[in-house]
């Protein structure tokens, strides 16, 4: 029994008679727009300015064409890969009475071979035959993504921002804890909350302070004013560590990683 949230297929029957299909391959600076006209021999293919206006008006002319082969259009539909332009577009359509679809990038299947021609217009190619599929009811053609409304976008930035900044400690502690391996110091837990104090207590082995790997002792680091400064390793580690770890500290006061 189909499901009412199914994007894996369309619940709805396609009368491709009286069916505007249009698919977008969204650049940078232009769009590449390609359609499947009811009574149009040809594929038409269009090169637009990143312009919504413009791409209304193309899809009113190609119903337009459509209605004088006999053809009158009661669907249009439209769709594009999801990305970085967001869902805006979706939105600014479905409220003129555009039926839109944001294609799933990754379930559309593609050739594996290391060496591919890739370009808009085959993209676009690509686009109508999984769209076409995906209209007729057909699986494993490609699967939608739900377009959400501004409110429900809005409250899932604070959670992308809480990953970004999670993934910012994450990179900040590998990067203390590499430095302490360097220097011979292992164990260590750079999250503690007195970490720069109990840090001066760590001893080096023996062999860290021996003169083949003397020039541990002597590590390039970059100073507050940019310029670079050549310290201890012990020195350089202990004021590095600490800035690094107030830098987390106030750029995640509330994450409840950091130990007392």
């Amino acid at each position: 029994m189909p499901q009412l949230n199914d994007l894996s297929r369309s619940l709805v029957t396609l009368e491709q008679d009286a069916t505007l299909i249009a698919v977008i391959e969204m650049g940078q600076s232009s769009w590449l727009v390609a359609g499947i006209v009811p009574g149009v021999e040809r594929q038409p293919l269009k090169k637009l300015a990143v312009d919504e206006s413009a791409l209304l008006k193309l899809l009113h002319r190609w119903r337009e064409e459509a209605e004088q082969a006999g053809h009158k259009i009661k669907r249009i539909a439209v769709a594009f890969e999801a990305g970085r332009d967001g869902f805006w577009l979706a939105r600014w359509l479905r409220a003129r009475d555009i039926e839109v679809h944001v294609i799933h990038a990754s379930s559309v299947a593609v050739s594996r071979e290391h060496r591919r021609a890739k370009t808009d217009r085959l993209d676009t190619e690509l686009l109508k035959r999984v769209f076409l599929g995906w209209l007729r009811g057909e699986r494993h053609h490609c699967k939608m993504v739900a377009i959400p409304t501004i409110k429900d976008e809005d409250g899932k930035r604070p959670n992308r921002e809480r990953e970004s900044l999670v993934g910012e400690q994450s990179r900040i502690i590998n990067r203390i804890k590499a430095t302490l391996v360097r220097l011979g110091i292992r164990g260590f837990n750079p999250k503690l909350k007195k970490a720069a104090e109990r840090l001066e207590g760590c001893a080096r082995p023996r062999a860290s302070r021996s003169r083949p790997t003397r020039c541990l002792n002597y590590i390039a680091t970059w100073s507050a004013d940019g310029s670079c400064a050549i310290r201890s390793g012990r020195s350089r580690a202990h004021a590095w560590i600490t800035s690094s770890m107030n830098l987390a500290r106030e750029r995640m006061p509330w994450c409840a990683c950091w130990r007392v």
